[in-house]
């Protein structure tokens, strides 16, 4: 468990989440396809079973985050390369939850246990340009945008987006 704020959890992904987080995809499908292309995929409970089960074989680490003891979204590592002491972060959070500052003090929390805890030297987020408000995260934590990555994700109805590739270093950290 990691604790954000007085009214901010972070808790391991576990398969009790299963539910959770089927339901808020499925209750807000329309509103999260637009930037979660796995939301068409994930057409019942089993999707969310197979990818949560996939994730905990994983050296990644995901997890739940809770408002007020409400499940709001998903935060965690990617692609992690612990021989080059490099991650990726991503997150989705309910569109019931957003503009309370959670993802962002959130990804604030997972950067610094990236940099303190697991010994990374850098950190990425990666974007859809076109997504104002996930963009705004990485920009407002200090991340530095090192370049476009053309059509680098296929979103739902076949539309390619280019995505916004962001990293913040352990000694800009530092500073």
């Amino acid at each position: 468990m990691i604790q954000v704020s007085d009214d901010i959890v972070l808790y391991p992904l576990s398969v009790d989440d299963i539910f959770k987080i089927f339901n808020t995809l499925d209750s807000e499908r329309d509103y999260m396809r637009e930037w979660l292309p796995f939301v068409d995929t994930t057409k019942g409970a089993e999707d969310t079973e197979n990818y949560v089960k996939y994730v905990l074989q994983t050296a990644d680490k995901q997890f739940t985050i809770y408002y007020k003891e409400q499940f709001v979204g998903l935060v965690g590592y990617k692609d992690t390369d612990f021989d080059n002491h490099k991650t990726e972060i991503g997150y989705w959070i309910s569109q019931y939850a957003q503009g309370k500052g959670i993802m962002i003090q959130s990804v604030k929390k997972l950067v610094e246990h990236a940099f303190t805890e697991m010994d990374m030297n850098r950190v990425q987020i990666k974007v859809a340009i076109e997504n104002k408000k996930s963009r705004r995260i990485p920009e407002k934590l200090g991340f530095q945008i090192e370049g476009i990555e053309r059509e680098g994700e296929l979103l739902v109805d076949n539309v390619y987006t280019d995505i916004a590739i962001y990293s913040l270093l352990k000694r800009e950290y530092l500073k």
